[in-house]
């Protein structure tokens, strides 16, 4: 019987975590729940993302780093 050498392709790429997790903590987005009446766009001046809670109690992770800016708005509670 003849064995062939199947090729691997390697690569310098780091192995990205799959799944929440196996996500660092710091990494992980911070849930804010929107407690208006109607609906909210949120920009954050840090990272420039922009946020949609589209109906009252509408829940959405941030990026930690946009999470200061986010908690000066009165219709958002971090949860």
């Amino acid at each position: 019987m003849i064995s062939q050498a199947i090729p691997v392709r390697q690569t310098n790429e780091p192995v990205k975590p799959v799944g929440f997790a196996q996500v660092p903590i710091q990494e992980r987005g911070v849930p804010f729940q929107y407690v208006g009446k109607t609906a909210l766009t949120a920009v954050s001046p840090t990272s420039g993302r922009q946020y949609r809670f589209g109906h009252p109690g509408a829940i959405v992770e941030v990026d930690p780093r946009d999470r200061a800016s986010l908690a000066n708005i009165p219709s958002l509670r971090q949860i």
